[in-house]
């Protein structure tokens, strides 16, 4: 099932939330207007809102006894948080291109980026008080919580060449994988009371999570930058310790390790094409490789507690699609 098919079976709530997401963007302020569309119309595939949808849907009776606008509703919070995280990201990073284009922050500042998205996160928040799930609040609460002290963690990690795995993978549970649990967490709470379906989606939207950053870190010293939308060596220019570079610091030749320091500490992609030949050749690539598709198994693996349908399936094929990127 490729990802349009899946898109496809949820493509009329996905047209409702794309409905619901400028009216939400409305503001008395025309550049909060601006920026916020800028933002939010640059794409993007959507996965999150996408899994929350698909969980809702993969449920027998698709959220008996619930208000309809209610998962169209927890969809638009879920992308609103992850468009406020993208320009805070980019500020934080100093990054000027995202998706292919220009970033808000390379466009009109830092300062309005911040703040626009600052809005966008409230404005979620507003979202979720009409909504009027406790539960819910509580989840995606705590997960903005968490994922701002990652994004704390992974500054406080530039140029260190001694990072290591488990701090690595602790950052990225937080500042990627817990918004993917988030999303699976809340869209089973919002159609299920049975605890133990609830915590295997909690664990599908976090190895989910684990394996899409994964191979994001594999495609920076082999993918291409037409495609992923951004340039390869970002990561070794902004000083990120990846799994990539840690495997090779730690495997590697002791040359090619301290090739890696040496770039880690310069903060310059100057040397990015000799460090890309060291992480291939210690095994850097094959490792994340390796553990992204496990990541991704254990994935296909929770969601199997949910009821054979076309939705279940979707939401494997979203694991595998994760993972397919790395061909």
């Amino acid at each position: 099932m490729g990802l349009s098919a899946i898109f496809g079976l949820v493509e009329a709530d996905f047209e409702r939330v794309n409905r619901l997401i400028p009216r939400q963007l409305c503001s008395g302020v025309d550049l909060v207007e601006e920026i916020g569309r800028y933002i939010v119309e640059a794409g993007g595939k959507r996965l999150r809102p996408l899994i929350v949808l698909l969980i809702v849907r993969a449920f027998a009776k698709a959220y008996p006894g619930g208000r309809a606008d209610d998962p169209i509703r927890l969809a638009t919070i879920i992308e609103f948080l992850h468009t406020a995280t993208l320009l805070h990201d980019d500020v934080v990073d100093k990054s000027a291109r995202r998706r292919g284009r220009a970033t808000a922050n390379a466009l009109w500042g830092n300062a309005p980026s911040v703040l626009v998205g600052d809005f966008l996160y409230s404005r979620g928040f507003q979202l979720m008080v009409e909504l009027d799930n406790m539960d819910i609040m509580a989840i995606i609460s705590d997960a903005t919580n968490v994922i701002a002290e990652g994004e704390v963690m992974q500054l406080a990690n530039v140029g260190r060449a001694d990072v290591t795995e488990a701090e690595y993978l602790e950052v990225v549970r937080r500042k990627t994988a817990m918004l993917f649990q988030a999303a699976a967490h809340t869209g089973a709470v919002l159609c299920c009371d049975d605890p133990d379906p609830i915590d295997s989606l909690r664990r599908y939207g976090l190895h989910f999570g684990m394996a899409y950053q994964l191979v994001d870190d594999w495609l920076d010293y082999a993918g291409d930058g037409r495609v992923m939308g951004k340039n390869p060596g970002d990561d070794l220019a902004e000083g990120k310790v990846t799994l990539p570079l840690i495997h090779t610091m730690a495997h590697g030749r002791a040359t090619d390790g301290t090739l890696v320091r040496q770039a880690i500490a310069g903060r310059s992609a100057g040397d990015f094409a000799r460090v890309a030949d060291a992480v291939q050749r210690s095994g850097g690539l094959a490792y994340t490789k390796s553990r992204a598709l496990e990541a991704a198994d254990r994935a296909m693996e929770e969601a199997l507690v949910l009821p054979p349908s076309p939705y279940r399936d979707a939401l494997e094929a979203l694991a595998e699609f994760a993972v397919s990127r790395m061909a």
